[in-house]
């Protein structure tokens, strides 16, 4: 087999890059090792940007987002009892968020892919890298049957996620360093069947620790707590969940709608880099490069940034011969990653309780609350980066 952009992985970032370089007439392959039917099954939050939401909508995937997806004009900062609106669109000059599950833009990718004639090798496990920093890449892989196949290329993109085989084809230590922060506490996340209890996400800091209530329709509800990345669900039976969620973003009259739990899962909080995000032939783009602690809603949206940094670079190659924007490609892309890695890490910090800290820190930290709901200069802050700063 031979194509011109081998991309490993279905996720955000290859499905994305896939059908940019079809606009743009240029052949790809993707390799995915799970089926179609478990990537669309996968349930995982989605909280898109502005950017994010023009650029599904430019190559023709945002029909559906659009007709069912939640705008949100702002968020809503929850600490000592009260809850302080940031209005989004009036602070960040008219650019707002949409409520959109990842697998649904999964589902709506693929279908857009197949549709146009893309290649997708579901079930199928890409085994090895080869000749990364020549002209004439390789990436081997074993079908679903079991036969083991071999793709010519004249580049690779790791999309794969931060399991994936892409980025371990980087020399570490020579090439390739890793920047990782791992958080001392993870997120419980359930889905209900229940109204929505806001018309906005709700971010709330609470001294048993920090909450988010969020919506995935009219129907089911997304929430999520702080809690011990260790814990188990067992020791959660459903009335003390909507105890906790209760205690934790009540007040001044507030109280979530409660409804049937048929979701639990916990999820460990970390910060990851990989530098550089290219190696010859082969870039990196979404998870398989990076990842951010879901409090700032960046993950899938610095996936969409990666690809339209590299889907430019490829196609100004292909027109022209030219490889400076390859070349750049990984300077340009890690400049917002680590804006984007900045204000993961200060949502974070700013509304979870470190167990370790003392009630200085979190004086300190109701003290920063209090800044950022009554100075329109930190609310911009806040508004522009949650948003999502444009492309470029």
């Amino acid at each position: 087999m031979r194509t011109q952009v081998a991309i490993l992985g279905a996720g955000p970032a290859g499905l994305l890059l896939s059908h940019m370089l079809h606009l743009r007439g240029i052949d790809s392959v993707i390799i995915e090792s799970r089926s179609r039917t478990a990537i669309e099954a996968t349930i995982r939050a989605g909280v898109l940007e502005q950017s994010t939401v023009d650029l599904m909508t430019e190559i023709g995937a945002g029909e559906r987002l659009k007709r069912e997806g939640f705008v949100h004009h702002g968020i809503e900062l929850r600490f000592a009892g009260r809850g302080h609106r940031i209005n989004l669109h009036d602070l960040a000059n008219g650019r707002v968020i949409t409520v959109y599950a990842q697998h649904e833009v999964l589902k709506d990718l693929i279908a857009l892919r197949l549709r146009t004639g893309g290649q997708i090798h579901f079930e199928t496990k890409a085994t090895g890298l080869e000749d990364v920093t020549s002209d004439q890449p390789k990436v081997h892989f074993r079908t679903r049957e079991g036969e083991e196949r071999e793709l010519a290329c004249d580049f690779i993109a790791g999309c794969d996620g931060s399991h994936g085989i892409s980025r371990q084809a980087i020399p570490e230590g020579g090439v390739r360093k890793d920047y990782f922060r791992v958080y001392p506490f993870g997120w419980f996340g359930i889905l209900a069947t229940a109204p929505p209890s806001s018309d906005e996400l709700i971010y709330t800091h609470h001294d048993r620790g920090f909450a988010l209530v969020s919506t995935r329709s009219p129907d089911v509800q997304r929430m999520y707590f702080q809690c011990d990345p260790n814990d188990s669900v067992d020791n959660w039976p459903d009335e003390r969940i909507w105890e906790e969620l209760q205690t934790r973003t009540g007040g001044a009259g507030f109280r979530l709608k409660e409804g049937p739990i048929f979701q639990k899962g916990i999820i460990p909080l970390r910060s990851f880099v990989c530098e550089p995000m290219q190696h010859g032939r082969l870039f990196l783009a979404g998870d398989a490069a990076h990842t951010v602690p879901p409090t700032g809603a960046k993950g899938l949206n610095l996936a969409a940034a990666d690809v339209h940094v590299l889907a430019r670079a490829l196609s100004t190659y292909y027109a022209s011969g030219s490889t400076d924007l390859l070349g750049d490609y990984s300077r340009t892309a890690l400049r917002r990653v680590w804006r984007a890695q900045h204000f993961s890490w200060w949502m974070t910090s700013m509304l979870h309780r470190f167990w370790e800290g003392t009630e200085f820190d979190l004086k300190r930290q109701l003290a920063e609350l209090d800044l950022v709901t009554s100075s329109r200069a930190a609310a911009t802050t806040i508004a522009e980066n949650y948003v999502g700063l444009p492309l470029t």
